[in-house]
């Protein structure tokens, strides 16, 4: 995943650009990026943050940084922003989202004579320099921009900057968020996380809509170049887990959204504990919805340390994140010896964490630990974010266990175990259960997920629960 932020001001922009990335860093692990345009040109600076906070590894460059208009990211994977230099001039470009059909777009832009592109340390091309080399085949970056969305097989939301403003692209089907700002003195301010631009003094402008196209000036502040379509496909997890808890998308908060999740499970409530847990940080706000509609005391049977592990600090690595995640997970053991407790977490992707958890709690006394997602079942592997690190969907719980079950995992086979009502999906799910050691286990269902999202189910993306495009 990642996030962005730029600003547009008619004075010198660098503190709101600072800050303003800097709350994106629940979106992303490794990079960050910022840069800045001025009369003398861009200044740029990317740094790792894998074992440092964004903010501790650029307040020094924001010190030499000045400038009107600038850009930036938190980025899970490739470094950016990026500078180049074509015929649409010089500019600064960083995006988020997916690539799927990145091998055909090389081959065909190889084919029309382009002749390299610069491999990252893993062996890949940076998914941004591939966005670049896409929008320079056309003769305007307004076509370069459409081209874009009509070329990518996934999704792209992207800033692109340079001497007349911030043009910003939301993807085909609005499948991530982009939002303006304004402050009364004329300055503008575009995100990803709305609640972003809030402690900087700016108020909402707008949200884009799917495939809209805009530029933010200095002079003439925001104008549509390309109008929003019709057909939305935002991403039910970004409510589910990825969103800040104060950020908004579509109208609704991403708070009151997981607290209506955990009020729909507690309306399907088969056992009676004697508390109520999330598991921090995404989970506490499903927790809440669940203790409230419940009437079940909602406690903190551990604490989430936080001083000096922030995400940002979780490794690229899949083990060590695991361990990580483990070692921030502090006891309380007068909550936990003796009691009966359901811990509420945003999803389960490959149980171990949550596995973990639980024999964590039975070592400390605990008399049943029963698991409740605030999502259903993650049967499908994104193909529009980089929601998860696997490599593979058979990392995935489900899958293994459905082959387990079946012997395959074929289409429509999968499509059985999505609807839960049927016995097949209450077999995997028992069996998930009985694999990580629960003493129960349920599943939000997607239908009470749609609710509590109260916008128009067409707009939602749900393929990772019911492969539905």
């Amino acid at each position: 995943m990642g996030g962005f932020f730029g600003a547009v001001s008619k004075k010198d922009c660098v503190f709101d650009l600072f800050f303003g990335i800097d709350y994106h860093s629940h979106l992303g692990t490794r990079r960050g990026g910022m840069v800045v345009l001025n009369e003398k040109g861009f200044n740029r600076s990317i740094h790792n943050i894998e074992n440092a906070p964004f903010r501790t590894k650029f307040e020094k460059d924001v010190l030499d940084m000045k400038g009107n208009m600038g850009i930036g990211c938190i980025s899970d994977y490739e470094p950016q922003p990026l500078l180049v230099r074509s015929h649409h001039g010089t500019y600064a470009i960083t995006t988020v989202g997916k690539i799927n059909n990145t091998k055909e777009i090389v081959d065909e832009l190889f084919k029309n004579g382009f002749s390299h592109f610069l491999e990252m340390s893993g062996g890949d091309i940076n998914p941004t320099e591939l966005v670049a080399s896409i929008i320079n085949q056309k003769e305007n970056l307004i076509d370069g921009l459409k081209y874009v969305q009509e070329l990518v097989d996934g999704s792209i939301t992207l800033l692109l900057l340079n001497e007349k403003g911030i043009y910003v692209s939301r993807d085909k089907y609005g499948r991530t968020p982009a939002s303006i700002g304004y402050k009364e003195d004329g300055d503008y301010c575009v995100t990803f996380e709305s609640f972003a631009y809030l402690n900087l003094g700016y108020k909402p402008y707008k949200e884009l809509g799917p495939g809209e196209i805009c530029i933010i000036s200095k002079d003439e502040g925001v104008k549509t170049l390309v109008a929003p379509g019709n057909k939305m496909r935002i991403c039910t997890f970004l409510w589910v887990y990825y969103g800040y808890p104060s950020s908004s998308y579509e109208g609704l908060s991403v708070e009151k959204m997981r607290n209506s999740c955990g009020k729909y499970m507690a309306r399907r409530n088969t056992v009676r504990p004697d508390c109520v847990a999330g598991v921090p940080d995404s989970g506490m706000a499903h927790a809440i919805g669940y203790a409230n509609e419940s009437g079940i005391p909602f406690a903190r049977p551990f604490i989430k340390y936080t001083p000096t592990w922030p995400r940002s600090f979780m490794p690229t690595m899949q083990e060590k994140r695991n361990l990580i995640a483990k070692m921030k997970l502090i006891p309380v053991h007068d909550l936990i010896e003796g009691k009966r407790l359901m811990l509420i977490d945003d999803s389960i992707v490959r149980g171990t964490q949550m596995r973990e958890t639980t024999e964590f709690l039975y070592k400390s006394g605990a008399k049943e630990v029963h698991i409740r997602s605030a999502c259903p079942p993650l049967v499908y592997g994104c193909k529009y974010l980089n929601f998860s690190r696997s490599k593979s969907e058979m990392e995935l719980i489900t899958r293994k266990t459905i082959l387990k079950l079946e012997g395959n995992t074929n289409p429509e086979t999968l499509k059985e175990y999505t609807n839960p009502d049927s016995n097949k999906y209450k077999t995997m799910v028992e069996e998930i259960g009985k694999e990580l050691h629960f003493t129960s286990l349920q599943f939000n269902r997607l239908d009470d997920l749609k609710k509590a999202c109260e916008i128009d189910e067409d707009k939602l993306c749900t393929y990772c629960w019911d492969g539905k495009e």
